[in-house]
């Protein structure tokens, strides 16, 4: 179903066990997690660049490619996750990436840094599953906020009512009814989950400012 509102806890991790460790937390109280693959030219951090294993979850995943090769990805690790997010800024044709992705069964979206405006991508919103906009600067947790990115998740919802909107960045209980207000429907909060002495409490708490 179509903008069904979900939170999305985002696992960064450098080594197997911690990614274990971060799974473990959020397995029984979220359907979905983003995992974030950084190459530390991308962005100047480095997640699950390693040959990572997710076989015993029984969690979906959708993976945020912050990486400068999303093809040489994809084509390695796709069979790990449902759906795969390939950053616009890293894509030499769009339109190659969408059709490789969905050929191999996979839901496709693009992500867009702060920086990169709606109309780089409005060509390519019908032939996605789902758009990404950063509302911080990616690459690591905690990073600031940037109220100004609101006006594209608007922008965006106007252009595609029915797509799935998902924003990544800075969501706490402070900014998630902005972000909710301006259109999105999925929320991808990484450090305030994570980070949190009790996950499913605050999982619940930006749940129910979304109602």
């Amino acid at each position: 179903m179509k903008n069904r509102k979900i939170i999305v806890p985002a696992i960064i991790a450098k080594t197997q066990n911690e990614l274990n460790e971060n799974l473990n937390k959020v397995k029984d109280f979220s359907e979905l997690a983003q995992l974030d693959i950084m190459d530390e030219t991308f962005v100047p951090n480095s997640s699950l660049d390693f040959d990572f294993d997710v076989s015993g979850s029984n969690m979906r995943f959708e993976a945020h490619l912050m990486i400068n090769n999303p093809m040489e990805w994809i084509e390695k690790n796709r069979m790990k996750v449902n759906t795969i997010i390939v950053h616009f800024e890293s894509c030499k044709n769009p339109t190659d990436v969408i059709r490789f992705v969905k050929n191999k069964g996979k839901k496709i979206g693009f992500a867009l840094t702060p920086e990169t405006q709606v109309n780089n991508i409005e060509a390519y919103l019908d032939d996605i599953d789902q758009l990404l906009i950063m509302t911080v600067n990616p690459g690591f947790y905690g990073s600031k906020f940037l109220p100004e990115t609101m006006k594209k998740i608007s922008e965006v919802r106007k252009i595609k009512p029915n797509l799935d909107i998902e924003v990544d960045g800075g969501i706490t209980p402070d900014t998630i009814k902005l972000v909710n207000d301006a259109g999105a429907n999925m929320f991808v909060s990484g450090s305030y989950i994570i980070k949190s002495v009790n996950v499913k409490e605050s999982i619940d708490t930006l749940r129910n400012l979304i109602r």
